[in-house]
């Protein structure tokens, strides 16, 4: 039980802290590092999104403007 202690005790010191360790060595208040976490993170879901949507749009347009013609006579 002391292995399992002692790892949560590592990533308790040096894993949660995150925001604020980085808060304090660039000078910012933490809640500032936290929001623009957030507000990332956001905007790369949405923006993952969006990129897959107009891909999907793209292909099946291509689809509709491309079509494969098996003979001379399909004109």
């Amino acid at each position: 039980m002391s292995q399992v202690s002692s790892m949560r005790h590592f990533f308790e010191k040096y894993g949660f802290a995150v925001s604020t360790r980085l808060a304090d060595s660039l000078g910012m208040s933490v809640k500032s590092v936290r929001l623009f976490f957030v507000y990332a993170s956001f905007t790369t879901i949405v923006g993952g999104f969006i990129i897959y949507l107009t891909l999907a749009f793209w292909l099946k347009l291509k689809d509709l403007v491309y079509t494969n013609r098996t003979s001379v006579f399909d004109l």
